[in-house]
């Protein structure tokens, strides 16, 4: 059985009008995702808009979810960081805090050679808490191949790979060339991933709409591709705006008409323009109404 299964929410960080973290809303938030039936909470990712936070706010992010969560669903913590020394602090600050895991990136500053990246991932493995490697070769300069992840996969905590590639294609790869249990990374790949064997979706998208994600998650890993395909046809167009630099801006937006409002982004990340806010308010409609025509 897979340790991270099942859909697993990369979760946005609600702010308040003048940027403080707003924690009751954060709680508040876990709840409702819990409610809805998703599987696992990953705070302090990208979409956490982690990179923006003080230590002081990332830290009590970190133990805010976990408390939140209270045992309920496993919390898997992003733990990037400049350097390998704060890496590792991060993942210590998880272990200690209670998580049941880490979401960890290869080197993020420069263009590591190959061996710096096995030496951050066996600093990082030396804590002693279960880590998904995170493959994001579009944002980051290391696209960890399967090949490579053979590699990391011979440290014992590294168990699974949260796969952002974009190529379908890796998933039949990386089950056949390592041990490791793959998380689709991409919003947009949500019902391919699990009809060609990954087992858990760390997501963007279902931080406003749970259930349907939580749904399509689970008919495509029971092959029922009728009923899969038809609902992933109506959340296509928002998924595909996870894939997008601005995917924290839509999706606080989206979560603002599935009337979950979460405050706004931290600058740099400022309001997108209304044309763009016009394109997500159709593709909500789209698919929360599935009789309307996409634009």
């Amino acid at each position: 059985m897979a340790k991270f299964e099942g859909v697993y929410v990369a979760i946005v960080t609600p702010f308040t009008s003048s940027y403080d973290v707003d924690y009751k809303r954060l709680t508040e938030h876990c709840d409702w995702l819990i409610a809805n039936g998703i599987s696992g909470l990953v705070p302090t990712g990208s979409l956490g808009e982690y990179a923006t936070m003080s230590n002081e706010e990332r830290a009590k992010v970190v133990e805010t979810v976990i408390e939140a969560a209270a045992g309920r669903v496993p919390v898997v913590v992003g733990s990037a960081a400049p350097s390998t020394k704060q890496a590792v602090a991060w993942v210590q600050h998880a272990k200690d805090s209670g998580a049941a895991g880490v979401m960890a990136l290869p080197p993020i500053n420069y263009k590591p050679l190959e061996h710096e990246v096995v030496a951050h991932y066996e600093a990082l493995n030396e804590v002693g808490l279960p880590i998904v490697a995170y493959n994001n070769p579009h944002d980051y300069k290391v696209d960890l191949t399967p090949q490579f992840l053979a590699k990391l996969s011979k440290f014992d905590n590294v168990v699974a790979v949260k796969e952002f590639s974009g190529d379908i294609r890796r998933v039949h790869d990386i089950l056949a060339q390592t041990d490791l249990e793959v998380m689709i990374g991409v919003d947009d790949l949500a019902m391919e991933g699990p009809l060609f064997g990954a087992t858990g979706w760390i997501s963007g998208v279902p931080n406003a709409l749970p259930k349907e994600g939580v749904e399509l998650f689970n008919l495509a890993r029971q092959g029922k591709m009728q009923e899969a395909s038809a609902l992933y046809r109506r959340l296509l167009p928002l998924f595909h705006m996870d894939a997008s630099p601005q995917l924290v801006q839509s999706i606080k937006y989206m979560m603002e008409l599935a009337g979950f409002p979460v405050g706004p982004t931290r600058p740099p990340r400022l309001p997108l323009p209304e044309a763009d806010y016009q394109l997500i308010r159709e593709a909500f409609e789209y698919a929360v109404r599935p009789n309307q025509p996409a634009n």
